[in-house]
């Protein structure tokens, strides 16, 4: 399932090189021998795909920088405790990730999606390409409506749920990424994922028939 990319703040592909996670593993090592500089280089590198996921779950880039902030001084704070099990990318969201479910949860935010920054021309499934095809067919009149039935129906899905729709949808992560970081087993993941799919189809019926 192709399902929705965002026009303005979309991450990279998520599939690291070897020897990518090599060179982020050699920074790590000499951050924790006190090198503060080499910590800077990792936050160029990953800052913006970060951000994209931070974004995705907020919807809000006031709150989305912020807290890409506050991940970054937490992963600085944590960096001696990194071993290099997994990749410092899967790291980092982890951390990110938590920290922007802690904000939401604390302060019961439920914005997830703007429909104003969703490409309607990159879905794959019958579920969204029927989706894309009411908005273009009269956006001027739909783009409203729609926007307001979709963040309805995403704000239906429990956050887990949620979470692993845009890690996998938006962010492209593997299952296996996505374990990692969301601290569950891949079939978790893939349960998680047909779940919130079956739900947002059944919650979108009425507008892809």
């Amino acid at each position: 399932m192709g399902f929705l990319k965002t026009a303005t703040v979309a991450a990279p592909a998520s599939t690291e090189k070897v020897s990518d996670r090599d060179a982020d593993l050699a920074l790590v090592h000499r951050v924790q021998s006190g090198d503060v500089a080499a910590f800077d280089v990792l936050v160029r590198k990953y800052r913006e795909r970060l951000y994209a996921i931070i974004y995705n779950l907020t919807s809000n880039r006031e709150d989305a920088a912020d807290l890409t902030q506050d991940a970054f001084v937490k992963a600085f704070q944590s960096i001696r405790r990194f071993r290099g099990k997994s990749a410092f990318f899967t790291w980092l969201y982890r951390i990110g990730i938590n920290t922007t479910l802690n904000y939401l949860k604390k302060n019961k935010r439920s914005r997830f999606f703007s429909f104003e920054t969703l490409q309607t021309d990159v879905s794959e499934t019958e579920c969204m390409e029927a989706f894309a095809d009411k908005i273009q067919a009269d956006k001027p009149v739909l783009i409203k409506e729609l926007q307001e039935k979709l963040n309805e129906s995403l704000q239906m899905l429990s956050i887990k749920h949620r979470t692993a729709l845009i890690l996998f949808e938006i962010e492209g992560l593997s299952h296996q990424e996505i374990a990692s970081i969301m601290k569950c087993s891949e079939g978790t993941v893939r349960s998680r994922l047909h779940y919130a799919k079956q739900q947002l189809q059944s919650l979108l019926k009425d507008y892809i028939q």
